[in-house]
C-alpha cells in the first residue's frame, strides 16, 4: 500500500485515482475547481463515466478530495499528474498546468515519484527531470505511465488493460510503478521514457488513421454502389487488420484523438518533418461533418429556412462529453446557412455558448423531429434503437432521416415512410 496523490479531477485523474484506491493505496485527489471538489466532498461524481461513482463510494476510507496541493503532498510517496493538455494556437500541447504541477511539488516531504498521466510531448520528461533537479529534488524519481483508455469504457479499460507502460529511466522506479498496479492482470511493458510519450500519440494517431481510412472509403462506397458496412465486415475478419475502429461515421472527437493527432503533428514540424500521412487524417476528419450537412443540403435543395434535428450531441454514447463533438461543427454549419436546428441528447450539459444558445434543446427524441424537414443522427446512442420512427416520419415536415453513424437498418426506415441517408451506403427511399 502506497500514499498517492493525484493531481487533476478530471476524466483521467478521477478514474486513476479510484482505481488506485480500488487496489487498496491511500489516494488524494487535488484539483483547483472548488465546485468539483465540493460535488466530489458530497459524493457527487462531476463527469458520466460509468462505474466510476460505485468506485469512488466503495473506496471512500481509501479516497479523498482536497483544493490544496500541500495537504495533498503531505504524506504522499507517489505524485501522479494527469492534468489537461490541450492545444495551443500552433497546435502544440499546452502544458502550463503541468508545469504549474511541477511547482507545486516543491518542499513535498515524503515524495519519492513522478508519475506523468497526461499526454505530453516526446521530451516532457527530460525537461520535467531537469526542473525537479534544479529544486532540489534530484532523489525524486520520474516515469511516464500513458493511459490508454477510452471515455465510457475508462474504468474498465485501467483494471483490465491491454498492457501497462512505463517508462523510467531508473530500474528502482519502473519497479515500483509496475508494483503500483498489483492486482491488474495485465503484461507492464518497461520502456524508455521518450518512448512511452510518443507510444500514446502513435497509438491515438494510428486509431484515428483507420477511422478516417474508413470514412474514405465509405465515400467511394457511395460513389459506386458499395456498402461500407458490409465492406468493413469482410476488412475487418483479416487477422492482419481486425474490426476494431472500422466503423463509418461523421469522423472521431473527444479529447483525444484530435487533439493527441495534431499535437504529434506540430511535433514533427518542429523537427522539419511534414507527415503528411498524419496531415490528411486530420484534414479528412474535418471534412466528414460537412460532408453530411452538404449531403442535407443537396437532398432538400437548401437549408435557409429549414428545420433540421441533431439527435445525439456528445462526441460517443455513454459519455457527457463534448469536446470537438461532431455535433458543433454540423450546428454551426447548419444555423451559418440559415437553418433552424433543435436537439435532443439524453447526457449532454446544458450549453450557452456558440452555437449552442441558437440550438433548442428538447427532452425526446419525437419532441425534437416535430415539424422537421431533415433528422441527423449524430451520437449512436442505444435509446435510438427504441423509438417509434413510424411516428416520427409522420410528425416531421419532410421525413428525411441522414444517419450519420449507420445506427439504424436502411429497408425498414423506408419502410417507416423515410428518406433515409447514410455514410457508405445507398440512399433507401419510400416505395
Amino acid at each position: 500500500m502506497h500514499d498517492i496523490a493525484v493531481f487533476g479531477a478530471g476524466y483521467i485523474g478521477l478514474v486513476t485515482g479510484a482505481c488506485l484506491a480500488q487496489l487498496g493505496h491511500r489516494v488524494t485527489v487535488r484539483d483547483i475547481r472548488p465546485d468539483r471538489v465540493d460535488a466530489l466532498r458530497r459524493g457527487e461524481v462531476p463527469i458520466h463515466e460509468p462505474g466510476l461513482g460505485d468506485l469512488i463510494a466503495g473506496n471512500a476510507e481509501r479516497l479523498r478530495f482536497t483544493l490544496d496541493a500541500e495537504e495533498a503532498l503531505r504524506t504522499a510517496e507517489v505524485a501522479f499528474v494527469c492534468v489537461d493538455t490541450p492545444p495551443s494556437a500552433s497546435g502544440d500541447a499546452d502544458l502550463s498546468r503541468v508545469w504549474s504541477v511541477v511547482e507545486d511539488l516543491r518542499g513535498a516531504p515524503r515524495l519519492t515519484t513522478v508519475v506523468m498521466k497526461s499526454t505530453v510531448p516526446v521530451g516532457t520528461g527530460d525537461r520535467v527531470r531537469v526542473a525537479l533537479d534544479a529544486a532540489g529534488m534530484g532523489h525524486v524519481g520520474y516515469a511516464s505511465n500513458p493511459e490508454f483508455t477510452a471515455e465510457g469504457t475508462a474504468v474498465r479499460d485501467f483494471l483490465n488493460p491491454d498492457r501497462i507502460v512505463v517508462g523510467a529511466a531508473d530500474q528502482e522506479v519502473a519497479a515500483l510503478v509496475a508494483r503500483l498496479h498489483r492486482g491488474i492482470d495485465a503484461p507492464v511493458q518497461e520502456v524508455s521514457v521518450a518512448s512511452a510519450e510518443m507510444a500514446k500519440m502513435a497509438a491515438n494517431a494510428l486509431l484515428a488513421t483507420k477511422i478516417t481510412f474508413i470514412n474514405e472509403i465509405a465515400a467511394v462506397c457511395e460513389a459506386t454502389g458499395a456498402d461500407v458496412e458490409e465492406v468493413a465486415a469482410v476488412v475487418g475478419r483479416d487477422h492482419r487488420l481486425g474490426p476494431h475502429f472500422l466503423k463509418a461515421g461523421l469522423g472521431y472527437g473527444g479529447s483525444c484523438f484530435p487533439k493527441d493527432s495534431r499535437a504529434l503533428r506540430a511535433i514533427a514540424s518542429n523537427c522539419g518533418l511534414p507527415l503528411p500521412l498524419l496531415g490528411a487524417v486530420i484534414e479528412v476528419n474535418d471534412l466528414q461533418a460537412r460532408r453530411a450537412v452538404a449531403r442535407v443540403r443537396s437532398e432538400l435543395g437548401g437549408l435557409r429556412g429549414r428545420q433540421v434535428a441533431l439527435l445525439g450531441l456528445t462526441f460517443k454514447p455513454g459519455t457527457d462529453d463534448m469536446r470537438q463533438a461532431p455535433s458543433a461543427v454540423i450546428a454551426a454549419r447548419l444555423l451559418s446557412e440559415g437553418a433552424v436546428v433543435t436537439a435532443w441528447d439524453p447526457m449532454a450539459p446544458e450549453l450557452t455558448d456558440t452555437p449552442w444558445n441558437q440550438v433548442e434543446r428538447k427532452d425526446d427524441v419525437l419532441a425534437a423531429v416535430a415539424d422537421c424537414d431533415a433528422a441527423v443522427i449524430v451520437t449512436e446512442w442505444p435509446e435510438l434503437h427504441d423509438v417509434d420512427w413510424g411516428k416520427a416520419a409522420e410528425v416531421m415536415s419532410t421525413p428525411l432521416l441522414f444517419d450519420g453513424r449507420n445506427l439504424l437498418d436502411p429497408a425498414d426506415q423506408a419502410g417507416h415512410g423515410f428518406t433515409y441517408m447514410s455514410v457508405g451506403r445507398a440512399t433507401a427511399r419510400q416505395c
